[in-house]
């Protein structure tokens, strides 16, 4: 229940912040469904969601969709970690910047929230390894396509993929390689937190005496 409730919360947030957009004229649809941020608490939003009927049916989650979590999961905490490290002390650009609450709840509560989930929650299975290349897929497409776009368009999703800012491509292919690092880590240590404890139990099972 508490899933489908904060899923209900980064929903709420999302409308918001386009019900606030539209009413004041500053809505580009394109734009705001191109972020990162957007495109991955929509996922959290299906996945919670989803997540949260299985918990109220079944004592174990299937493992295709503790799978997906710990993708949406790891791309929660890096929006945060991004936005907090990154974005949020940046000077205004003169845009249109709304209603703040949703910033927070996208970028500081959802992801403290889930990883919570994560931890606490009874259910989850233990995780292959190699579920941190299924993690990948993702944020190596969504990158794909706002590169493309920022080079056709000049509109660049965030600043620090932008190559006109200082430092150039250098800087823009290291923000690229940390974040993908981080991507990784955050990935890993979700996949440890599933299998401990289980290692054990998944010998005795596999024990045919």
């Amino acid at each position: 229940m508490l899933r489908i409730l904060l899923a209900a919360l980064v929903l709420t947030a999302i409308i918001t912040q386009i019900t606030d957009q539209l009413l004041n004229n500053a809505f580009d649809a394109a734009g705001y469904f191109g972020f990162f941020t957007i495109q991955s608490a929509l996922m959290n939003v299906v996945v919670l969601s989803v997540g949260g009927v299985f918990a109220l049916r079944v004592a174990a989650e299937p493992e295709l969709l503790a799978r997906v979590r710990m993708s949406t999961l790891s791309y929660s905490v890096i929006t945060g970690v991004v936005y907090n490290l990154l974005l949020r002390n940046l000077p205004s650009d003169g845009s249109f910047e709304g209603i703040g609450w949703p910033n927070e709840i996208l970028h500081v509560w959802a992801p403290t929230l889930i990883v919570l989930d994560w931890l606490l929650a009874p259910g989850r299975p233990a995780l292959a390894w190699k579920a941190i290349g299924f993690a990948l897929v993702y944020p190596l497409t969504w990158l794909a396509y706002a590169l493309l776009r920022g080079t056709f368009t000049d509109w660049w999703t965030y600043p620090f993929l932008n190559p006109d800012e200082p430092g150039g491509w250098p800087s823009v292919l290291l923000h690229i390689v940390v974040i993908a690092v981080v991507i990784v880590l955050i990935s890993a240590a979700a996949i440890g937190v599933s299998r401990i404890g289980r290692r054990g139990s998944l010998a005795l099972a596999s024990d045919p005496a």
